[in-house]
């Protein structure tokens, strides 16, 4: 029996217990910082397993790792289990039907990401053990990943200081290990304070926080116009001052997301939008607090684990779907409201041709996989912690199909198939391709060697944490 065939017995032996730990997960459904029942379910496997847990890092409740084996290599896996507000879904069901209006739900996937990621661990650790050979498995359970983050948090806590290397896995419409980068981010909260008064009355005696906050966004407006292609600017009102009109607010609190290339083009981009925040107090003659909240770095795949990885999904191959998963996959692709679903099919005819079309949407879920191609880089537009890990310690993300194809992530619809059998067999092979990426790595000391060299001359010599030492996890307060 070769190493693939001993991992994919090790994985599915379990499967029953992992798509049951999936599923309690998405029942909980909770957010950033709050993923108090979500974390114990996933601690309490990785005891039932062996493994020894750490639980409350790097100033986080719900941050914890999970240690098995010894010696080296030490092989990292991140696990991830924060949901998203008011996408609460029943499991499997493709018309909107929340489990409770408003209450959060899986709407990335992360209860497949943090299940997937476990069951890769304890298989890794069982062929370590079965061969007797040496290594350290980590897993890292990682709250927050939709709010503030955790990762930068922990890298600067050092908790990636001594591995060698580091794999997870996003759920996704296709079977990959894809070259793309994605963007830095830093996001902070403005709160403007002035003097309140009778709008009508004296309104010479007040000074309107909230015009100060409204002349910030039209001064972010014009902004636009002179940032680089691919940067974002975001905003939103946390606290708009009242509701009464004839008072003059005096306080008000917003958040601004700022998003560039490179932690170095972010950090800069960042700093022209707290001018702008500095120039509207002084029109308003309010005051303005800048809070720091979070910043990811960016974050593209090392390129010596991922020609590992997708060697080894490729030898894997796609889940193995059947009629019913087509059906479900196609009810899910039908469920979009026109507009949304017009545009998925113009991608999905732009992406795998005109002439495909028509098999696609009779069987919307991806039977393939696609080859890893370092020369077909693109900058994405969103942003993931996973970025800080990738400058403290090689890193590489998979992608495994756990949802139709021209699926809409942050949607109930993705919250709904995360708890569903495409979800569940999803998930599986996500496990299968990173427990077997990490035994190839191990056995390479030589790729190892080099996919260190490799982040080495990208950070510089070492990590440096886009956040100063003296901003906290926000827990409670993001």
């Amino acid at each position: 029996m070769n190493d693939r065939e001993w991992l994919h017995n090790a994985v599915y032996a379990k499967r029953d217990s992992y798509a049951a730990l999936n599923d309690e997960i998405h029942g909980y459904a909770e957010t950033s910082f709050e993923e108090y029942r979500s974390a114990a379910a996933l601690i309490r496997v990785l005891k039932e397993e062996g493994f020894e847990v750490r639980e409350g890092l790097a100033d986080m409740p719900t941050c914890f790792t999970g240690t098995a084996g010894s010696g080296r290599p030490v092989i990292g896996i991140l696990g991830e289990f924060d949901a998203l507000d008011g996408l609460s879904q029943e499991a499997g069901v493709p018309v909107r039907k929340p489990v409770k209006e408003g209450a959060p739900g899986h709407g990335c996937g992360h209860c497949c990401l943090g299940t997937a990621s476990l069951a890769a661990a304890a298989a890794v650790r069982d062929y370590l053990e079965a061969h007797h050979l040496s290594g350290t498995v980590v897993y890292f359970g990682c709250p927050a990943e939709e709010g503030a983050g955790s990762k930068q948090f922990m890298a600067r806590a050092g908790l990636f200081d001594d591995v060698d290397f580091v794999y997870t896995w996003h759920p996704s419409t296709t079977n990959d290990v894809s070259a793309d980068c994605t963007t830095a981010i830093m996001g902070a909260n403005f709160e403007f304070t002035g003097i309140s008064a009778h709008a009508g009355g004296s309104p010479w005696l007040g000074r309107s926080a909230l015009d100060a906050a409204e002349l910030m966004n039209v001064g972010c407006n014009y902004l636009r116009e002179h940032i680089r292609d691919g940067q974002r600017i975001h905003y939103a009102y946390s606290d708009a001052g009242g509701s009464a009109p004839n008072v003059v607010p005096d306080h008000v609190k917003i958040k601004y997301e700022v998003r560039a290339r490179t932690v170095a083009e972010v950090k800069k981009l960042f700093e022209r939008v707290t001018k702008v925040a500095r120039g509207a107090a002084m029109m308003t003659e309010t005051e303005v607090r800048i809070d720091l909240t979070m910043a990811f770095s960016d974050f593209r795949n090392n390129s010596v684990l991922a020609e590992t990885a997708s060697a080894c999904l490729e030898e894997i191959g796609a889940p193995a779907w059947d009629e019913e998963d087509y059906a479900l996959a196609r009810a899910f692709l039908n469920s979009y409201e026109p507009v949304q679903k017009e545009a998925i099919i113009k991608e999905l005819a732009e992406t795998w041709g005109q002439e495909n079309l028509a098999g696609i949407l009779e069987k919307p879920l991806h039977s393939g996989v696609k080859p890893y191609d370092s020369s077909k880089a693109e900058y994405e537009g969103g942003s993931t912690d996973v970025g800080d890990v990738s400058y403290a310690a090689p890193t590489c993300e998979i992608h495994t199909a756990a949802a139709c194809m021209g699926n809409i992530g942050h949607t109930w619809q993705m919250a709904a198939q995360a708890g569903s059998r495409i979800g569940h067999k999803g998930l599986m092979t996500a496990a299968e391709a990173m427990a077997l990426a990490c035994i190839r790595m191990a056995a390479d000391p030589e790729k190892i060697r080099l996919a260190k060299e490799e982040t080495l001359k990208r950070n510089g010599g070492k990590y440096s944490c886009p956040l100063p030492d003296s901003v906290m996890p926000p827990v409670g307060k993001y």
